[in-house]
Order: structure tokens, then sequence, then C-alpha cells
């Protein structure tokens, strides 16, 4: 079954709502470099990331200048993985050796993903903007990320997340022709930005899993 992680929590009842959605991860956005309304102070998000209930995976989504950074981030918010932008495969792996949690690199199809692959726990494949973020709302082509799932879990064993664009509407048809370990999704389940739609996360997870009730 596919997982799901809907990120840019920003608020107790969002987060709240998100878990009884049935979400497998809640993405936290601390420390980027770019205008979001999803962004946390590592403080708020640490409040936020201790009530989330056993079982539910948290992830810390940031744009670190430097593995290190991103460590200490993971101490100070206390999340079970990282998912970091912007750092190549070397510092990737620099991140991997200094922190417990595990490492979710994000790339776009352009990427070095043998590199990511070989570095982070899993890959996380996005529609990013000029500055490398994602967040973007923008779908990208998925008969080549479907490729990619194969060759990552092939010559890697690495999983393969799918994030880009996605909505309640076409998370169905992208699970069935990409086939990744899971998806991903944050503008595509707001009511307003930075503000998350209970009803469109309940229907995003539904809908991921081939739950038709």
């Amino acid at each position: 079954m596919t997982r799901t992680k809907l990120c840019g929590i920003t608020s107790a009842s969002d987060r709240a709502a998100a878990v009884a959605a049935g979400a497998d991860a809640l993405g936290f956005v601390v420390d980027v470099p770019v205008d979001t309304p999803r962004e946390l102070a590592p403080g708020t998000a640490a409040d936020l990331v201790a009530d989330v209930p056993p079982f539910v995976t948290t992830v810390l989504v940031t744009m670190p200048e430097a593995p290190g950074a991103a460590a200490d981030l993971v101490e100070t918010v206390g999340t079970d993985v990282v998912q970091v932008h912007g750092l190549d495969p070397a510092a990737v792996s620099d991140l991997a050796a200094t922190t417990d949690a595990r490492v979710v690199a994000a790339t776009d199809l352009d990427g070095d993903h043998a590199g990511y692959a070989a570095a982070a726990d899993a890959v996380l494949v996005d529609s990013v903007d000029d500055d490398g973020a994602g967040g973007t709302g923008e779908t990208h082509d998925w008969t080549r990320t479907r490729d990619l799932v194969r060759t990552l879990d092939d010559e890697y064993g690495t999983p393969v997340v799918l994030a880009g664009g996605l909505t309640p509407e076409n998370v169905a048809e992208a699970v069935e022709t990409v086939g990744p370990f899971a998806v991903d999704v944050a503008s595509g389940i707001e009511a307003a930005p930075g503000e998350k739609d209970a009803e469109a996360m309940a229907a995003f997870v539904r809908a991921a899993r081939g739950d038709e009730t």
C-alpha cells in the first residue's frame, strides 16, 4: 500500500486533522530560504511534533546551507525523518552519518538520482522552482518517474517518494502510473496558503490507498 505524507502542517488543528485522515507521515517546514506560508519557527515545529501520536512519522523539511545545520535542526525539532532540499549527494551522505534521523533527499527528474539513492534512505522526486524548493503545485512527467522507481529499487533498493502537484483528484492516477513507495502533498490539500482542508486531506489519503469508501 502506498504511504502518504501530508506536508506543511502549521497548527495543532491541522495536525489533528491530518492524523484523523490516516496520514502515515506529517511534514513540518523549518528554515527554508524561500517565502512560504508553511514555514515554522523551530520551537513552534518542536511543539507540534511533540504531540504527534505514536506510529505516525514526523518529517522535518528544510533547505540547509550545510549538513551540520540540518543535523542540529533535527535535534531541536525532534523529528523521525529529515527531508533535505538543495544539498548535493556528498552533503546528504555527510548528514546521514551525523544524525540518527532517516534522511530523504529531494530532487527533480534531472537530479543525480544514483548519487542520492546511494546516500539517502529515500529519494523524493518533486517539481522544484528556481531555488530548488518544492511546493510548486506543479506535476512532472510521471512516466519518467515510474522508470526511476524501478531503476532505484533494482540497483539500490532505495524507495522513491512522489511529490509535485498532487491532489485528491489526481493522486490515484499518479500511484497507478508511478508505483511509488509514498506520495507527498502540501498545496493540494489546502483551503488557503498554509491552512489545510480536513476533507481534502482525508480524500487524498483514501485515494492514494485506493479506498473508495
